[in-house]
C-alpha cells in the first residue's frame, strides 16, 4: 500500500512539474510577443515556391493552359498558319515536360514548408491538451477535497444533531 501512494506522490510531483513548465512556456511566449509570423520569416525561395503552387494549383491556370493546348493542336491540324509542330507534337510534349519539371521541385518545397508548420502547430496542439488535462484533473481534486470536506461536515452535523435528540429524549420530561 505505501508503494502504491508512493508512487501517486510521484505521479502528482511529475505532473505538476510538466504544468508548471507548460505555464511557464505560456508566459514565455506571452512576454516575447509571441513568435514571429511565418509570412514574414520568409525566404525568396519560399515566397517564390509558395506563389508558383498557389498559381499552378487553381482553376484558372488550368483552363488558361487547356486553351492554350487546344490552340496549339488545332493551329498544327488546321494548317491555319504554318506547321511549326505537326501531330506528334514534339515541341508540346517538351514544353509540357519542361514545365512539369521544373513545378515540381517548387510545388515539393511548398508543401514540405507546410508540412512543417503542421507539424509545429500539432506540436503546439498536444502542449494545450496536455495542460488542458493537468488542469482538468487538478480542478477534479480540489472538487474531490471539497466533497470530502463536506463529508466530514455532514457527518459532524449528523453526530452533533444525534447527540442532541439523545439527550433529549434522556432527560426527564416535564408533565404539567
Amino acid at each position: 500500500m505505501a508503494t502504491a501512494n508512493s508512487l501517486t506522490n510521484e505521479l502528482h510531483e511529475a505532473e505538476g512539474r510538466l504544468l508548471e513548465e507548460l505555464r511557464s512556456m505560456r508566459r514565455r511566449l506571452r512576454t516575447d510577443g509571441k513568435a514571429e509570423k511565418p509570412a514574414d520569416a520568409l525566404t525568396m525561395g519560399q515566397k517564390i515556391a509558395d506563389q508558383v503552387a498557389t498559381t499552378m494549383g487553381s482553376w484558372p491556370f488550368i483552363i488558361i493552359q487547356s486553351l492554350i493546348l487546344l490552340v496549339w493542336i488545332v493551329l498544327n491540324v488546321t494548317a491555319f498558319v504554318e506547321k511549326w509542330d505537326p501531330y506528334p507534337f514534339i515541341l508540346l510534349n517538351l514544353a509540357l515536360s519542361f514545365q512539369a519539371a521544373y513545378a515540381a521541385p517548387f510545388i515539393m518545397m511548398s508543401q514540405n514548408r507546410q508540412q512543417d508548420i503542421d507539424r509545429k502547430e500539432a506540436e503546439n496542439d498536444h502542449q494545450i491538451n496536455v495542460k488542458a488535462e493537468l488542469e482538468i484533473e487538478l480542478l477534479h481534486e480540489k472538487v474531490d477535497a471539497l466533497r470530502q470536506k463536506e463529508v466530514l461536515m455532514l457527518t459532524q452535523a449528523i453526530a452533533d444533531l444525534t447527540a442532541l435528540l439523545k439527550s433529549q429524549t434522556a432527560a426527564p420530561t416535564v408533565k404539567a
